[in-house]
């Protein structure tokens, strides 16, 4: 009898909570799609989707159902970053910490900077490096063990000798070893696959290439190519072969085109892009990933005696004032644009400076969120799930105090009141 009475109770939770439904107030609310912005709407939610949007404020009809007032909010999709680091928040004491940190110290910071993310209004990220550490950080967020936005991971960047992305980068003889493919190490066309297919076994979602040199790695060239176009192709094609997308840390203009002739679908940072370069991404179809806070934290970090090591030092100053000026040119031109920061690189939760830097560079407020939500979305294979309210979409919503679309409120994307991501509410003030 007591088996029967607990099976009914706990049937009786599962019909509660599944036909429990949220009904959403929204003052304002954009249609990131059209760009158009809807007054006095309603969004009604079930579980982790949106179930319909209706039309003035319409109000619960059972008991069990939630009401969520934001009428005098401005309400919007939760915003996708491109370019994050997870695992990781750069410091002074950051080469330092590569040998004294365990696996798990940096599995208990990343946690840290994975809350701090979503609750800023970034329900989705795509983490482009780390040690590993970041696909499980991916699975604990996917099994509600932690808080965090969803995450697409590269896991292990990969590099060539002594590249931007190589782990041994400015270490001791002793510790310098030979890392290869396993190590996201490439040295040839069979390494590039290999080492695609590395990514695969480790769990990866996407794979991450250093075309360029880069700003922060222990190395003199900041911007010199260091793929050949061959070990590109085998990259792009073996990834696509497993159903992988591939991004493109890239300062440097050759480095730039033989990612793009290769196949890599978004070119991170872009600093040195030419009108040609520009071109090929138009004609490829490739995105560019702008990361101009990070531009302008490592210029002005490199201001400070002692914070980078010395050869890092000019390439920071070098890269800080061009990032914005090529993105703008870029912009311009009809690149197409997608939303990235290089959180990690400065301190997570600031993310949403680059709405302000963007549109200081001369994109309009409405097409810098459409960048944050569909266009992301749609890179991510994911346009019909995410970067929308909409029904059938997944309740992925934020909420502002005004109206980020008008070009003189953009800041107020810094300050993200209201968090849903998958139908649970994160953050409400």
């Amino acid at each position: 009898m007591k088996k029967i009475v607990s099976l009914s109770i706990f049937l009786f939770t599962i019909t509660v909570l599944y036909s429990q439904n949220t009904y959403i107030l929204c003052g304002k609310l954009l249609d990131t799609k059209t760009g158009n912005v809807k007054t006095a709407q309603t969004i009604i939610v079930n579980g982790a989707k949106i179930t319909n949007i209706m039309d003035g404020y319409v109000m619960p009809r059972s008991s069990v159902d939630k009401t969520i007032d934001l009428k005098d909010k401005f309400v919007l999709p939760g915003l996708i970053d491109m370019h994050v680091h997870i695992e990781q928040e750069f410091d002074a004491k950051t080469r330092l910490n590569r040998y004294i940190l365990n696996e798990a110290d940096v599995a208990f910071n990343s946690v840290g900077f994975a809350k701090t993310t979503l609750l800023k209004g970034f329900t989705t990220v795509r983490d482009l490096g780390g040690t590993g550490v970041n696909i499980s950080i991916r699975k604990a967020i996917d099994a509600g063990k932690i808080p965090g936005p969803r995450v697409f991971t590269a896991g292990k960047s990969l590099a060539t000798t002594g590249g931007h992305a190589d782990p041994t980068n400015g270490s001791s003889r002793k510790l310098v070893g030979n890392p290869g493919p396993k190590e996201g190490v490439v040295n040839s066309v069979e390494d590039a696959k290999k080492a695609v297919r590395q990514r695969y076994k480790n769990g990866a979602d996407c794979i991450k290439i250093t075309a360029t040199g880069g700003v922060l790695s222990v190395a003199k060239s900041g911007d010199n190519p260091q793929f050949t176009i061959e070990e590109v192709k085998a990259i792009c094609n073996t990834a696509k072969d497993y159903g992988m997308h591939v991004a493109a840390h890239a300062h440097g203009d050759e480095g730039m085109q033989r990612a793009i002739l290769g196949g890599v679908k978004t070119i991170e940072h872009g600093t040195y892009m030419s009108d040609t370069t520009m071109e090929l991404m138009k004609k490829y179809d490739a995105y560019l990933v702008p990361t101009l806070t990070a531009g302008k934290e490592v210029e002005e970090k490199a201001k400070v005696k002692g914070y980078y090591p010395d050869i890092v030092v000019p390439k920071a100053l070098a890269v800080g004032p061009q990032i914005q000026g090529t993105f703008a040119k870029a912009y311009k031109k009809g690149v197409g644009i997608a939303f990235g920061t290089d959180a990690g690189v400065f301190k997570h939760g600031n993310n949403a400076k680059e709405f302000g830097f963007m549109v200081e560079a001369g994109m309009p407020a409405i097409e810098t969120i459409q960048s944050a939500t569909i266009t992301n979305a749609k890179i991510l294979k994911m346009e019909s799930e995410i970067g929308q309210i909409g029904k059938g979409f997944y309740a992925d919503i934020i909420a502002v105090n005004e109206d980020p679309t008008v070009k003189e409120n953009i800041n107020t994307m810094e300050n993200v009141v209201f968090v849903m991501k998958n139908g649970t509410v994160y953050k409400r003030k």
